[in-house]
């Protein structure tokens, strides 16, 4: 059975965030993984399972070695959706700078 995972429910995990990263840097191993953390190789493999179900990561089999790798378009959907916000803010600061005008301009 394949279960689908929200990309949201992956990266609200700091563990997943860390391991996000340092694919970002580069491939790696699973056992490269785990050398990170202080966790077992059991507990970094089920957020590796996690992190591969929501697509986050793609998984290339090289001989014996599963080497796993960033998905960069599925990091961009996050990006996609994080962008509202920042927008959002954005305008919602300008309209503040405005009222703070109105208020400087009345006050003199």
């Amino acid at each position: 059975m394949d279960i689908r995972r929200d990309v949201f429910q992956a990266i609200a995990d700091p563990t997943r965030r860390a391991i996000i990263l340092l694919l970002a840097i580069g491939s790696m191993t699973p056992n490269g993984l785990a050398d990170h953390f202080q966790t077992s190789r059991q507990a970094v493999s089920k957020h590796i399972k996690v992190l591969t179900e929501c697509e986050i990561l793609t998984q290339q089999q090289q001989g014996r070695e599963i080497i796993y790798h960033l998905n960069a378009d599925k990091m961009k959907d996050i990006e996609k959706w994080l962008e509202q916000f920042r927008l959002l803010l954005a305008k919602r600061f300008d309209q503040l700078d405005e009222v703070l005008q109105q208020l400087k301009q009345n006050k003199k």
